[in-house]
């Protein structure tokens, strides 16, 4: 079955679906269940190594884990949180490039890049997007200093663990987030050996990926560590049909870090990093295409030409026309048909330093970082080629600047009471630059006949964020029982204001006066300045006071118990370039808080064979911060005008929508949910790893901006459009999902090791189960994904080198991941496409790694 008919079957065949993909996941799952590898708890080198030679001895058992969740090093099971860690040899192992790819490893959490300009992180069912102006829902760390996901996900290498910890995050780190954490850590040098590792993997859908890292010792106190990565390959795999060009995607970094140890109780590493990427990511589509309007002459409706005027706007097509948007596409056809290109480019420089100096009752601890990155863009906002012409593109300018300082100090003693205190001040600044040409009141016809009146925008957006805050904790451990707490108090200001300007070089337009006849009016040039942002919203602060508290018990030496409690924050957000007019509630939102409770249960089984740890927790969010794309909207107007002096109240009944727009706002929420990992070593030669989670998400009868154009009370596109209600937007009353994933979730992993002497063959396998789930954002059933890695390989003895082949998404599943909702539209004009996202088909490939 297509993915286009899925939404349109019958209940009673949507449960027969959705039951024979129950029973296909379970079956795969089932079928893997003698392949799997511990999916997140790994160990260090060292005691990977350990674990290695206890299994050589005939005592099988699982590795360890260190973590340092807590802003020091435990025990997994000593942690009293949710945390998965992902060590850098399991992202070599399975071939992990793109960040992206960590959601294979990580039961609910999803990371998507839709548009191929900004990366958006789900965690616990809630989600972000990057243009809401707020801090992240999950926020990222790199080196233990905050760092952009746009930034940090771009390129995975020579990297020591990646932990995503889960729940309300406000007091171990500098910025508070409600949904979780990720912490990225990149190897350092070793100050007593040569080491390094060499990689290289090749597809055969044109990727390739040589990436490696050295340490040096220059003597016991100073050490150095190069690293680099070269990678390409098709992106999205979308080929776009009317530019005649593939998506593609390639990106260099380099890193090197200084390591300076005068002294056993003091380090210091020193880090800097260089990356640039360029991809041309196509839009793809799916749908039958469409034909433009045959109707001469049409007219649009009226536009502002000059301040205080404007005139009908009609265009002239041809009777008969046969140009069409583009060819009918199937989802498995990866077809994009944008007259403009797509393309981002990404250069981002970074400097980290990282301080540890031991005094004996204390360790003191100082992280700085800076961080300059650009983020140049050109889209075609015709994605769905609805007018044949090149219409309009929209060319961003993104430079972010972000600089951040944290000290702090902890009691080194494990017993008794123990303490930590510390300050955190980071700035973010930087000016967005966003310039768009848009022949929106352009006609479908040849450009030479003049029929249109271009438009240049350019809009300018400064930001500044800026943090400071200082937090406390305390804890008392004895024996078995610990307890912890802490409390941070948190300054934030962030300034956005936008300055926008509208000009035309002029032109003409038709006015159709009956009997086929039009008159053509010369249309003067002219410019218009508008202030983007009130002033009286353009500030905002926050005082949060955030942190949390946890209780453990070690009930047996393997087995422990938890109960925490976490609170968290997000400032509010002020929109940018929003239309004016709009009232202030669609510009700014109120501050986001949250509160959660959780239980937990960790430990290991039959002599350290399993382990495993299991979770259960509930979070509720006031005023939930989201954003909701294309919504239509209607302003008090004058002459086409909005916002002008002696504008006319908004009357929906009678109005057309000005236009559509992207709006945030708030509405209270709850999430409720249980977490599972489970690993294990049955033999010395076959590892064991099953991860699971359920998480509900959902609004509490939240009121938010939503398309209802046939005043349904839920989200539709059908008919013309239309406002329904009193507001400058349509609203429906939501007890719907958070983000458009399913509440249960599924990874597994595997290895079989066969050992020959000198040398391994190894089997391996990495699965991922999504079940469907309904979207009434977009009015569209997901259909379940199962994706199945195999690795079949080689490697030594003593593991310094392996080759090996492997099929990702063996099962050559070409789902929909994201979807819009209806087709893409250019002003009155109809593509007869829906945009979408679908997963990467089947690919081949082999790697070779050697270390040394």
């Amino acid at each position: 079955m297509n993915d286009s008919a899925w939404p349109d079957v019958s209940k009673k065949g949507r449960n027969t679906l959705k039951s024979i993909h129950s029973t296909r996941a379970l079956l795969l799952c089932c079928s893997i269940a003698a392949l799997t590898v511990p999916t997140f708890a790994h160990a260090d080198a060292a005691d990977a190594a350990a674990a290695e030679a206890s299994a050589d001895a005939g005592t099988p058992s699982v590795p360890d884990i260190v973590v340092t969740a807590t802003r020091d090093s435990r025990s997994f099971k000593d942690v009293p949180l949710s945390v998965d860690v992902v060590s850098g040899e399991k992202l070599q192992k399975f071939n992990l490039f793109d960040a992206k790819d960590i959601s294979k490893l990580a039961p609910g959490l999803e990371l998507t890049n839709t548009s191929g300009r900004n990366n958006t992180t789900t965690l616990r069912g809630i989600a972000f997007d990057p243009d809401s102006g707020t801090a992240p829902s999950v926020q990222v760390y790199f080196n233990e200093a905050p760092s952009d996901a746009q930034l940090v996900y771009t390129a995975l290498y020579d990297l020591q663990a990646i932990e995503v910890l889960r729940g309300p995050q406000g007091l171990f780190r500098g910025l508070t987030s409600p949904a979780g954490a990720i912490t990225i850590a990149t190897r350092k040098p070793s100050f007593s050996d040569t080491d390094g590792y060499v990689q290289g993997t090749a597809t055969d859908r044109d990727g390739y990926n040589l990436q490696g890292g050295i340490s040096i010792p220059l003597s016991d106190k100073f050490a150095v560590r190069v690293a680099g990565l070269l990678d390409g390959n098709r992106g999205n795999g979308v080929t776009n049909v009317t530019r005649n060009e593939r998506s593609r995607s390639r990106t260099e970094s380099g890193r090197i870090t200084l390591g300076w140890r005068p002294s056993s109780n003091f380090t210091a590493y020193a880090t800097y990093q260089f990356l640039h990427a360029d991809n041309i990511q196509n839009q793809q589509v799916f749908g039958p295409g469409a034909i433009p309007a045959t109707v001469a002459p049409f007219v649009v409706g009226s536009a502002p030409i000059a301040p205080g005027f404007s005139v009908p706007i009609a265009i002239l097509l041809p009777s008969g026309s046969t140009v069409r948007s583009g060819p009918p596409a199937e989802v498995s056809d990866y077809l994009a048909v944008s007259t403009g290109q797509n393309r981002f480019k990404n250069t981002f420089h970074y400097m980290n330093l990282n301080l540890d100096w031991d005094l004996g009752p204390v360790t003191a601890s100082v992280i700085a970082a800076h961080q300059f990155a650009l983020l140049d863009s050109v889209r075609d906002l015709d994605s769905g080629n609805a007018v044949v012409e090149p219409i309009g593109t929209s060319t961003v300018r993104v430079p972010n600047y972000l600089t951040s300082f944290e000290a702090r100090v902890r009691s080194n003693n494990t017993e008794g009471l123990t303490y930590s205190a510390g300050a955190f001040y980071s700035k973010r600044t930087g000016t967005v630059f966003d310039t768009e040409t848009n022949n929106s009141y352009a006609a479908a016809a040849p450009l030479s006949a003049g029929l249109f009146l271009p438009i240049h925008t350019e809009v300018s957006v400064p930001v500044f964020t800026e943090t400071l805050s200082f937090n406390a904790g305390a804890g008392y451990k004895s024996g078995p029982f610990s307890v912890e707490a802490g409390v941070r108090y948190t300054h934030i200001k962030a300034i956005q204001t936008t300055d926008i300007t509208a000009s035309s070089p002029g032109g003409q337009v038709l006015v159709p006066v009956g009997g086929g006849a039009n008159l053509i009016f010369p249309v003067a040039p002219f410019t218009q300045s508008i202030v983007g942002v009130p002033p009286e919203l353009s500030q905002t602060v926050g005082k949060p006071i955030t942190g949390g508290a946890t209780i453990s018990y070690q009930i047996t030496p393997e087995l422990t118990t938890y109960v925490a409690y976490g609170h968290s924050f997000r400032l509010g957000s002020t929109g940018v370039a929003t239309p004016v007019g709009i009232s202030a509630d669609l510009i700014q939102t109120k501050p986001e808080k949250t509160d959660s409770f959780e239980v937990g249960l960790k430990g290991s089984a039959l002599d350290r064979r399993v382990s495993f740890a299991i979770s259960a927790y509930y979070q509720k969010i006031d005023n939930y911060l989201a954003r909701f794309d294309g919504i239509y909207y209607n302003c008090p107007d004058t002459n086409g005008v909005c916002g002008a002096a002696g504008s006319a109240p908004i009357n929906n009944a009678t109005q057309a929508p000005d236009a559509a727009f992207s709006f945030n706002a708030n509405g209270k929420a709850t999430i409720k949910g249980v977490e599972l990992t489970l690993d294990a070593r049955p033999t010395n030669d076959w590892d064991i790893g099953i991860n699971a989670a359920y998480n509900k998400a959902r609004y509490d009868n939240a009121r938010l901006p939503c398309n209802d154009f046939a005043g349904t009370g839920v989200p539709n596109q059908t008919g013309p459009a239309k406002i329904t209600g009193t507001g400058n937007t349509s609203y429906c009353i939501s007890n719907g999902r958070l983000a458009d994933a399913p509440d249960f979730s599924l990874t597994a992993s595997s290895e079989i090791r066969f050992p020959l002497g000198k040398v391994t063959p190894f089997l391996s396998a990495l699965y991922t189960y999504r079940p469907s789930v309904f979207s009434t954002k977009v009015n569209f059933a997901y259909q379940a994904r199962n994706l199945l890695d195999l690795h079949l390989g080689v490697r030594s003895e003593d593991r310094n080198w392996e080759a090996r082949i492997f099929a990702k998404n063996v099962l050559n599943e070409k789902k929909i991941t994201n979807i819009s909702l209806g087709n893409a539209l250019t002003g009155p004009y109809d593509s007869g496409y829906r945009t979408v996202n679908v997963t990467n088909p089947r690919e081949f490939g082999a790697t070779i790694s050697h270390k040394f």
